[in-house]
């Protein structure tokens, strides 16, 4: 924030990303606005739970089919009242609209392995460079597992927001999990159950803020990446800057209001044995607005779990894709082979 802040006209060349990735990044105003070729799929959940039948199957097919062809959708009458994520929006920026002395109050040390709190990604990644954003990250549920004194007092109303808002998002995914269960013909508690339950799955916030960058052709807020949860619920400021890689494309998602963005992660997928997608995806900044983005990573335990695909989504046809890990297995593997084969493995899109 302080670079953000500090009135520069040209980006310091740490945040200057590699030439073949530039020629993909465009203005994401403009290309929020294209109507044409593949958009993000916007799935009403009004019917997930209906009496009526038709309705229901209508409801969670589409849900599976959105998971099974992209693994990214916007879900609408995702039933988390307006006046809720309202609060929550409102308690963030409050947040990162203070001073920045106060928000170090809140830094975390990562140097010390303890990631929660406040941070800034103007700092290191896989690629060795620099992604434009600070953020806040901490566990908001299971409650026993929260540690409430470095979660933000001010504003007020942040701790009661966003414990409230941790509660129904729970409850969320837990019907999400169910349909995604019945569709790989398993019975509905089944995915819940591999990923931790009600007692272990961790479900992780962490606040983006990405301020306006003086050149944003020539940055990004958070460079190409899968989620290694098991789903992602996305709130945002309606400022685009989501971008899919879809169809060997950068696909821009829509600002669709009163949506929760959803992801399908790695842990979904790997159950799944790859009937899921957890599809690649960047975030992308701009010199007109900050964007800001509330993002809850629903994460099965570190070492308690292993891993791999569910014996029913195995065939001779369909041998496992992947191998047995645990989630800190996972991320480890993907950490290392991210830095090792990076420069191998980064789709290059001419668009």
């Amino acid at each position: 924030e302080r670079l953000a802040s500090s009135g520069i006209e040209r980006i310091p060349k740490e945040y200057i990303r590699p030439e073949e990735e530039r020629r993909s990044i465009g203005d994401i105003f403009e290309e929020e606005k294209i109507a044409g070729g593949p958009q993000v799929p916007t799935v009403d959940l009004k019917g997930i739970n209906s009496e009526d039948l038709e309705v229901r199957e209508k409801c969670r097919e589409e849900l599976r089919k959105a998971a099974v062809d992209w693994g990214v959708m916007h879900l609408v009458n995702h039933g988390i009242p307006e006046e809720l994520t309202g609060r929550v929006k409102a308690a963030g920026e409050g947040f990162f609209g203070q001073p920045i002395e106060e928000k170090e109050k809140y830094a975390n040390d990562q140097a010390a392995g303890n990631v929660q709190g406040y941070g800034s990604k103007l700092a290191n990644n896989a690629s060795g460079q620099l992604e434009w954003e600070d953020y806040f990250f901490h566990c908001i549920f299971p409650e026993d597992k929260t540690d409430l004194s470095i979660w933000p007092k001010t504003p007020s109303d942040y701790i009661d927001a966003t414990k409230e808002y941790a509660k129904q998002l729970r409850a969320l995914a837990t019907k999400v999990l169910a349909v995604l269960s019945l569709g790989l013909g398993l019975e509905e508690g089944r995915l819940e159950k591999e990923v931790g339950g009600m007692e272990e799955l961790l479900l992780q916030m962490k606040i983006n803020y990405y301020p306006k960058c003086p050149q944003p052709e020539l940055a990004l807020g958070v460079e190409a990446h899968t989620d290694v949860s098991a789903l992602t619920f996305i709130l945002h400021n309606m400022v685009p800057g989501l971008q899919l890689f879809y169809g060997g494309k950068w696909v821009t998602a829509k600002c669709v209001p009163n949506s929760i963005i959803m992801h399908v992660g790695d842990t979904v997928e790997i159950l799944s044995n790859g009937k899921y997608k957890s599809i690649l995806h960047r975030g992308v900044v701009n010199r007109e607005k900050v964007r800001v983005s509330w993002a809850v990573f629903c994460e099965p335990p570190k070492d308690k779990i292993l891993l791999q695909p569910l014996p029913e989504t195995v065939s001779e046809a369909e041998p496992p894709r992947f191998p047995p890990r645990t989630f800190a297995q996972h991320i480890k593997h993907k950490l290392f082979r991210q830095s090792d084969q990076e420069a191998a493995d980064t789709p290059k899109p001419d668009n």
